[in-house]
């Protein structure tokens, strides 16, 4: 397998591109059935975890991942997309000025399109979204409407298990009522795209898509991820009326009640070493710059043809 890049968002325990890698192999190309393949096996290897271990663990039953995952092959870029998180890709159609372009679909109850869907879908459920505390969620419990694992909102199996209350259905699960089936979007690179940014939501609440793509296009590579999770820290104090650096002290599970989870990974498209007949890359080409507060998962598969 040659691609550019591989790059995923959201799941760190659950080997996700051991599966993508896998499969592409055995099909000796990249296609959006490879992908949508890929976070099948994905899904049914969790919700195999899950049954093995719910007894011990209840708590399983209630764990959930956005997942956003992108592949560069051949020049075309494969995304897929479960939950809240975006990829957004900055194109330079005019010199020194830069566009925000959003690549995929926020899968989130806040958004009348999808509440509308998740109607469509459970007619006979006039619970299916609930509006609480001022946010729309499913069930009245999550805001995402795809994810991997969420098995109480997915098994009937799992979803009156008493012992995890926070996340208790009142009534039997007559179907679903989330999904692990992604959004696939592909695209053939132009020499106008610059940059790829993926995050999560924690980032878009506060910067948009315009704001991160100028905050890249004008700032030195190196540690620009780390650039972005500042500016949106610092929005979020901003919008609480504290310094950056009072939020920065607060406790990570105090700081849950100003800003969400940021992880953000940014690839850069230097398009001139990607024309054919090109023997290799260096490495500054594929790298993604990741920052997530901790330790990451990243890596990048950074052959060519």
């Amino acid at each position: 397998m040659n691609p550019i890049g591989f790059y995923s968002l959201g799941l760190r325990e659950m080997r996700f591109p051991s599966f993508q890698i896998g499969l592409a192999q055995e099909h000796g190309t990249m296609s959006e059935d490879v992908v949508r393949n890929a976070f099948s096996a994905t899904e049914e290897g969790f919700m195999s975890l899950v049954r093995r271990t719910h007894l011990i663990k209840p708590a399983m039953t209630t764990i959930g991942s956005c997942c956003l995952v992108g592949i560069i092959w051949r020049g075309t870029l494969y995304l897929a997309n479960l939950g809240d998180s975006r990829a957004v890709v900055g194109c330079s159609n005019e010199p020194n000025k830069i566009v925000a372009e959003q690549l995929t679909r926020d899968h989130n109850a806040g958004m009348e399109e999808i509440r509308q869907e998740l109607k469509s879908l459970h007619p006979d459920d006039s619970q299916i979204v609930v509006l609480k505390n001022g946010v729309w969620r499913i069930k009245g419990i999550i805001q995402v409407s795809r994810s991997i694992g969420d098995a109480y909102l997915k098994k009937r199996e799992f979803a009156l298990d008493q012992s995890t209350a926070r996340f208790h259905l009142p009534e039997p699960l007559r179907r679903p009522v989330l999904t692990s089936e992604p959004s696939i979007y592909s695209r053939v690179l132009s020499s106008q795209d610059r940059f790829l940014i993926f995050a999560s939501d924690g980032l878009w609440e506060h910067i948009s898509n315009q704001q991160a793509v100028e905050i890249v296009y004008n700032s030195p590579r190196e540690g620009i991820a780390r650039r972005l999770v500042e500016a949106a820290l610092k929005e979020a104090a901003r919008k609480r009326e504290m310094k950056y650096g009072d939020i920065k002290k607060l406790d990570k599970g105090v700081r849950r009640y100003f800003h969400d989870d940021i992880t953000v990974v940014v690839i850069f498209i230097d398009h001139e070493l990607r024309q054919e007949g090109s023997a290799s890359v260096p490495e500054l080409s594929v790298r993604g710059f990741v920052d997530a507060g901790g330790p990451s998962s990243f890596s990048g598969l950074n052959d060519i043809t």
